[in-house]
């Protein structure tokens, strides 16, 4: 029997049983879907929680067209932001000015054998540089896990991966072609232009176009994943100690089940194999009609939930790297994530498992948790401090309000700086006291767009600058 087939049965048998159970309630839609009027062609991000209708919907097919855009004269007193594939949360985005992607912008462009680096355009998609980078005889140190983000959109965010010992990619960087708003191309690294090289590492879109980047990449190497399902408390009393003992190591936890999942990669020589694994997106649907039937009793449904994942089996993976890593997300969610000190990353963690298991029944979507090792880009999350991220999601349709404000205070007590690209309400005051470097960032950001045409209302608020809209 298959393991959904096996789960669906379960679920089935437990709602036979019951005698006048509830009706089943349903969910809210999600409170940050929102029609747009303004413009003419609406955007909207992945999870469709944010929107605008941009006036100018435009894709440079080169750098000159890129400076044509900027030196365009009905584009001097607009808004004009920079748009990846749509994978982050917060409103960095929206604008109804000029929306400018860079997609058309791709591919490896150049690299060093020696150094083992490349240079490589920032409208890659991070699914599109395994193979290529592999036949240069170059990979990634480490890579984030959905495969559709931009290569630009990512590092702007500083998005990571899972390892104790590895940088988000933002680290990885050596080099980097930025455009400004006055039509420079600047060239910057750690000995060219310093300061704006730190600073656009994690720049937010908000210095003007990172075109291509030059990252510090390794040989190519295969990775073993293994899969394995575990109840709460033995993930908890070893987590530490796993992350120190493999390469990558994360773990997700189901909520109302008990039970979790590791995910560790490790290098290896082993041929290429795999065992039967439960699809991510097949998974994600099986946990909602679990709780669709059975949030009325958590107890039924812990029970339920956690002997179906007491019998699954360790999942093997023996591949690539670029193909252990990345993978296609189709179930859709909106999603609240903080890297906290790796010294309180449990505490936080049982408050955040006490409150969803108290409060939200509703909740489906696993609770994610990575290692992250620092580095010295100056708005980066990791900047001088190794991390553990905690990260929550709810489905795309219902309304993911009332759970991230009840999360994110726990977070945010424990010393958690929110990712970029997630869903947080910290304002610019509190990124201050956040990021030691937040004020040589904004004085780089001034320098370099004084008119503030990269900021949208969002980014206008968190530097206390005005747009060029006004």
């Amino acid at each position: 029997m298959q393991r959904r087939h096996f789960l669906n049965l379960l679920v089935g048998s437990a709602i036979a049983s019951q005698v006048g159970w509830p009706e089943i309630g349903h969910a809210r839609i999600s409170s940050g879907q929102k029609s747009t009027t303004a413009g003419t062609m609406t955007w909207r991000n992945w999870s469709g929680s944010q929107s605008s209708s941009p006036s100018h919907r435009l894709a440079p097919r080169s750098v000159n067209e890129l400076l044509e855009i900027l030196d365009n004269p009905a584009h001097q007193n607009a808004t004009i932001r920079p748009v990846g594939s749509g994978h982050s949360f917060s409103p960095l985005v929206p604008t109804n000015d000029v929306l400018v992607s860079l997609a058309r912008l791709n591919g490896i462009l150049d690299h060093n054998d020696d150094l083992c680096r490349a240079r490589i355009a920032t409208g890659t998609l991070l699914g599109q540089l395994g193979q290529p980078l592999e036949s240069i005889n170059q990979a990634l140190f480490n890579m984030p896990d959905i495969d559709q983000q931009s290569l630009g959109g990512l590092l702007a965010t500083a998005t990571h991966g899972t390892g104790a010992e590895l940088m988000s990619l933002s680290g990885y960087i050596e080099g980097l072609t930025l455009v400004t708003a006055q039509g420079e191309v600047l060239e910057c690294s750690r000995e060219q232009n310093p300061d704006v090289f730190q600073a656009a590492r994690v720049g937010l879109g908000s210095l003007g176009f990172v075109t291509d980047v030059t990252l510090q990449n390794r040989r190519p190497y295969r990775l073993k994943k293994t899969t394995e399902w575990l109840a709460i408390d033995d993930i908890l009393n070893n987590a530490d100690a796993r992350a120190k003992a493999h390469r990558n190591y994360e773990f997700f936890y189901i909520p109302f089940s008990g039970m979790g999942f590791t995910s560790t990669h490790d290098i290896t020589d082993e041929p290429v194999s795999e065992t039967e694994a439960i699809d991510q997106n097949d998974g994600a649907r099986d946990l909602q009609q679990a709780r669709d039937y059975l949030s009325w009793s958590p107890r039924l449904r812990r029970l339920i939930l956690g002997g179906y994942m007491r019998t699954l089996g360790t999942e093997v993976k023996v591949a690539s790297s670029w193909q252990n890593y990345t993978s296609a997300r189709n179930v859709r969610f909106n999603e609240m994530e903080y890297h906290l000190p790796r010294d309180h990353w449990q505490a936080a963690l049982r408050e955040v498992i006490d409150t969803i298991e108290s409060q939200f029944p509703e909740v489906f979507f696993p609770i994610e948790v990575r290692f992250v090792k620092a580095d010295d880009a100056w708005l980066s999350p990791f900047y001088q401090r190794d991390s553990v991220s905690i990260a929550v999601h709810r489905f795309f349709e219902e309304d993911h309000t009332p759970l991230f404000e009840a999360v994110e205070p726990i977070l945010k007590r424990y010393g958690g700086r929110p990712h970029w690209g997630k869903l947080n309400t910290l304002t610019g005051a509190d990124f201050e006291s956040l990021y030691p470097k937040w004020q040589a960032f904004c004085e780089v950001r001034e320098s370099l767009d004084p008119n503030g045409r990269f900021l949208n209302p969002y980014l206008a608020r968190l530097f206390n600058q005005p747009t060029s809209a006004g």
